[in-house]
């Protein structure tokens, strides 16, 4: 290990890189204008390339949608995604007939496993506007053995996920997903998430320094683990002594304890997204929305699709929206 915590640091894009057992991760930010009676946008689509928008034209995408933003059906196999919601709503829709509305802290972790088909689309309820969404979606690996599980999804609602604040050294609050910090012990995984397993040490934190705030970050439970930061908002963070910029990934040493400071004189707190894990260490065959451990296996997760529909489509539409009211569910097959 270095003399320093802070090993590695790699500028952010859209899409942030990661470390094994994360496949994927994403910061979705979208201002979206008031809501039209589709719960689409109420704005020219002029200039937009339809089904593959991610300009960010006036500071919102329609990304595959049509006329409601958002995901339309898709498949998955082989891995999970975990979806965190700050601000606006998603409509989860799959091939088992399953439905959800949530949003505005909730968290959804849905494990594909052997195969499903899901749509997640972004309605804009709002008639006045604006209808601004901010969420992550994370991408976990499965462990070889249990790629071909059963599809399952769970919901973490916001009222359930543990906040841990720290008042020592100004206010710090850390919103504990996954991996349990002090006395906040998050909801339980899918039961055959890698995350499950208590020697895979998976924590996901969204950690909130406020200006003249610090907070000393916990050593992880095993120097496999691999614990990385995503800066994602904010300026003036310092890691251990080292000035972090924003839109900035920080790979640090797990076995240290890590302060996180922020300046007294910045001019709003700084937000961290914080990924870890110990690796699985496994082969990975990925090709778009399958993830496995060897070419044939993608090859046949191909097959299956076609054959299968893994599952079907029960829904009217490639993008089905719940309806005009906000409240939160969750309907299971």
């Amino acid at each position: 290990m270095s003399d320093s915590p802070v090993l590695q640091t790699v500028d952010l894009g859209f899409q942030w890189p990661t470390v094994d057992p994360f496949l994927f991760c994403v910061h979705h930010l979208d201002h979206y204008p008031a809501g039209n009676a589709d719960q689409g946008p109420v704005a020219s689509l002029a200039g937009r390339t339809l089904g593959q928008d991610f300009e960010g034209i006036d500071g919102w995408r329609m990304y595959h949608g049509q006329v409601v933003p958002g995901f339309p059906a898709h498949p998955h196999r082989g891995f999970e995604t975990v979806t965190y919601v700050r601000q606006g709503l998603v409509d989860h829709s799959d091939s088992l007939g399953a439905a959800a509305r949530y949003g505005r802290g909730d968290v959804q972790w849905m494990t594909a496993g052997s195969g499903i088909v899901h749509a997640e689309m972004f309605p804009l309820l709002d008639r006045d506007g604006p209808n601004t969404l901010e969420l992550f979606q994370i991408w976990v690996n499965l462990p070889a053995a249990d790629k071909l599980v059963d599809p399952h999804f769970s919901m973490f609602w916001d009222d359930d996920v543990p906040r841990h604040v720290a008042t020592d050294g100004g206010r710090v609050t850390v919103t504990v997903i996954a991996g349990r910090l002090g006395d906040a012990e998050p909801p339980s995984p899918p039961p055959a998430s890698w995350a499950s397993r208590a020697e895979a040490d998976v924590a996901i934190w969204h950690i909130v320094v406020e200006p003249g705030g610090s907070w000393t970050m916990p050593p992880a439970a095993s120097e496999q683990t691999v614990r990385t930061l995503y800066v994602f908002a904010g300026d003036g963070l310092s890691v251990a002594g080292a000035g972090i910029a924003s839109r900035t990934g920080v790979v640090v040493d797990p076995t240290a304890a890590v302060e996180l400071a922020v300046a007294g004189s910045a001019d709003a707190p700084v937000e961290i997204l914080m990924l870890q894990g110990r690796p699985l260490g496994e082969p990975v065959a990925q090709y778009g929305p399958f993830v496995m451990n060897t070419r044939a296996e993608i090859q046949q997760a191909f097959e299956d699709y076609q054959r299968t529909g893994f599952g079907g489509w029960p829904w009217d539409r490639d993008d089905p929206v719940h309806g005009l009211d906000p409240t939160h569910f969750a309907r299971r097959p």
